[in-house]
């Protein structure tokens, strides 16, 4: 019985949601091991017994991924029963998704920064001056791009090298700000205010627009960073403002330094969400190892 309505399940998937023989081929080799695991009787298998195959796939060792692919399986499995009147219930629907690992956030290498903003300098002159000051200032303080387009116009003081932000719960914090961020960006805000003219309105920020709300948006900064990735030779799809973000912080790390340091620096209110980015830095070391270390293909 549970090989048949298998079977009908992969036929479901193929002819009307149209899933490629791969992913029909994944469905069949997870299901047939759940078959196998319950004793050939997986159409009728209640929510105790799955609940126990999923705890041996993490006893043998398998990832919490690979868990919860298999989990997702016999979702759309007991659904489909449910739908077609094989069953009365769907006996997944109170167990518990493994909990997976935070992804490790992508950053670009110092190489590849330096030829963003080469990059960028290529623009046409109306975008160019705005991308340079964009990579600067996101890649010198880890500055989120929220952050980045909502600064006041009178954010860059002569006097000192702090610049004041207000970031996630209206929390405030000093960051740091290089000599040639301030620059890039003064010499950006005054291209914008000299287009912006008429409007006084758009004087309150140091990235003005004439839009509605007076400064730049986060989509037009990630398309300028997206043209200057193009102009670099760059795969647009691995650059974002928050991929900066990213940099500057993994950058930083593998230059020594420390983590209350770096949570300071990116306004995290708890230093576990910074410490993702030792995860980075493992990830890293192990990838060194496997590739140079003599025994690591013995």
């Amino acid at each position: 019985m549970s090989g048949a309505l298998l079977e009908a399940f992969l036929e479901m998937m193929a002819a009307e949601r149209g899933a490629a023989r791969n992913t029909t081929d994944a469905y069949r080799r997870d299901l047939e091991d759940a078959l196998v695991a319950l004793g050939g009787d997986l159409a009728t298998a209640d929510p105790d017994s799955l609940r126990t195959y999923l705890r041996g796939l993490a006893a043998i060792g398998l990832s919490p991924r690979t868990q919860a692919r298999r989990l997702s399986a016999l979702r759309q499995f007991y659904r489909f029963l449910a739908r077609e009147g094989h069953r009365a219930d769907d006996p997944t629907e109170l167990l518990d998704s493994p909990k997976l690992p935070a992804p490790l956030p992508r950053a670009l290498t110092e190489a590849e920064v330096q030829a963003l903003l080469a990059g960028a300098e290529t623009l046409p002159e109306s975008k160019a001056a705005l991308a340079v000051a964009a990579i600067e200032m996101i890649y010198a303080s880890g500055l989120r791009v929220s952050e980045l387009v909502t600064l006041p116009a009178g954010a860059l003081r002569e006097d000192t090298p702090l610049v004041m932000v207000r970031g996630k719960g209206g929390r405030e914090r000093l960051v740091p700000l290089s000599r040639r961020a301030k620059e890039a960006a003064a010499q950006a805000r005054a291209g914008l205010v000299e287009s912006t003219k008429g409007r006084p309105r758009t004087g309150r920020y140091l990235l003005p627009s004439r839009g509605a709300n007076g400064h730049m948006t986060r989509q037009s900064v990630g398309l300028l960073l997206k043209q200057a990735a193009e102009a670099a030779g760059l795969d647009p799809e691995r650059v974002s403002p928050h991929v900066l973000r990213h940099s500057f912080a993994t950058h930083l790390l593998a230059r020594g330094a420390d983590l209350r340091s770096l949570q300071m620096l990116l306004g995290h209110a708890d230093i576990a969400t910074t410490q993702i980015y030792t995860r980075v830095m493992e990830e890293k070391l192990r990838a060194v190892l496997a590739e140079h270390h003599p025994l690591s293909r013995a």
